[in-house]
């Protein structure tokens, strides 16, 4: 998982973070409420898709921001379609009612894995964020799990 994200990083492409992580900062991802989920091939983890808290406030509690990222062995080979239906089951099964993210504009893959799996795009972020000090907008996607929202 941590060459995977690192690799994400350097493409600057699925993340505004710059600075490469470390197994223990990927290991701390684990422990809590939020599902992680990994996609295997041939014994290597080719993807994964993690969740972690969106807001701290009790409301949100229900709502979890996700991620999904993909070797760059197997990019467009279908390995984030199932990190990605994975992630929205097991987030079915810890409670969430919704997942939400936001990914760059010019990131169409992503976006189209996300519509293929059931996301919505709801708006786009003007000047998020800056990358290597240049402003990025990202698209905000969201998916309500239908059976857990009463």
């Amino acid at each position: 998982m941590t060459q995977i994200y690192n690799e994400g990083i350097e493409d600057r492409i699925g993340t505004f973070e710059t600075r490469p992580r470390s197994h223990d900062d990927v290991r701390a991802w684990f422990g809590g409420v939020h599902p992680i989920v990994v996609v295997e091939a041939d014994g290597q983890v080719v993807a994964f898709a993690s969740t972690s808290a969106y807001r701290t406030r009790d409301c949100y509690a229900g709502i979890a921001e996700f991620s999904v990222y993909v070797s760059r062995a197997v990019r467009g080979q279908g390995a984030g379609r199932v990190a990605m239906d994975a992630l929205i089951a097991a987030a079915r099964q810890a409670g969430f009612w919704k997942l939400v993210s936001r990914i760059f504009v010019e990131n169409t893959a992503s976006r189209t894995l996300m519509a293929r799996v059931g996301f919505r795009e709801v708006g786009i972020y003007e000047r998020h964020g800056k990358l290597d000090g240049v402003w990025r907008d990202a698209v905000i996607v969201e998916r309500i799990i239908p059976e857990n929202v009463r």
